[in-house]
């Protein structure tokens, strides 16, 4: 796989469309964070995490815990996208049997490293997966995503003290802050700012960047494999529903699957600026 930047803006902007078609097909699930979330996961999970069909149960392989389980049709995506489960089984989200179900199910995929959707909860299990990594003597790393509606939970900040505490260097946390949740815009429900002055007063790593920029990804991800007795916290700055003009709003496609027209005017959108950008 081509894991340049230029390639993996293109993936993210493929993803896009099968986020569509799944979510059309399913008719339910979350559009909008779904798609503030691909740029993210894709250069994550392809270039840092190096998730392959052969290394799923690998004890020694990398985590990545997707703590914003809404999301998961983006996760599913990029999964295809690895080759770790087929493309064309995508379309089977949300259906009773399938293994790709709403939210992220471990039981039922292997690869998806913890269930997860009950906000808050992610971050607790990814510190354990690092906390585990470092009493295993492993060099491996434990990257976890974020929302910020779930950054308003208790539970997300008992773990930002305790993994500082701990000094887990070897976490690596990335927040989708699109500043919408199913409520409104997350600065009328609860307000995180000034959020990357507290996380630097818990005394983890901060970093901000803009979420949809690959390279910036790349670069803040690269910049956190210091092993320095800090953990890691990007703040990545994103658009809800970025891509697609239409669904680009804080709360209204929040989680509102398109119908027919929608769907085909999204695809004809995001089938156009990969025609433009080619």
């Amino acid at each position: 796989m081509d894991l340049s930047l230029p390639a993996l803006h293109r993936y993210a902007q493929e993803m896009r469309i099968d986020i569509i078609r799944m979510l059309h097909a399913a008719g339910s699930g979350h559009p909008g964070g779904s798609l503030s979330l691909i740029d993210i996961l894709t250069v994550t999970m392809l270039k840092y995490v190096g998730r392959t069909a052969d290394n799923v149960l690998d004890p020694d392989r990398n985590r990545l815990v997707l703590s914003k389980g809404h999301g998961v049709p983006a996760l599913y995506a990029v999964l295809a996208r690895a080759g770790v489960i087929k493309h064309e089984d995508l379309i089977t989200l949300r259906q009773i049997d399938s293994p790709l179900q709403g939210h992220p199910h471990n039981v039922s995929m292997p690869a998806v490293e913890a269930p997860t959707g009950s906000l808050g909860q992610g971050l607790s299990i990814a510190q354990g997966m690092a906390m585990a990594a470092r009493l295993d003597g492993s060099a491996r790393r434990t990257y976890c995503v974020v929302g910020d509606g779930e950054m308003q939970e208790g539970q997300i900040w008992e773990a930002l003290l305790s993994a500082a505490m701990y000094k887990l260097d070897n976490l690596i946390v990335i927040l989708d802050y699109n500043k919408g949740q199913i409520d409104g815009p997350t600065n009328e429900i609860i307000n995180l700012e000034p959020l990357a002055e507290k996380l630097r007063a818990f005394n983890w790593d901060v970093q901000e960047i803009d979420g949809h920029d690959v390279e910036e990804i790349d670069t803040a991800l690269s910049n956190a494999q210091r092993l320095d007795g800090k953990p890691h916290f990007i703040i990545a700055h994103t658009v809800k529903g970025k891509g697609v003009s239409f669904m680009e709003h804080p709360t209204e496609w929040h989680g509102k699957a398109p119908g027919d027209a929608d769907a085909q005017r999204a695809i004809e959108e995001l089938q156009a600026q990969l025609t433009k950008e080619a």
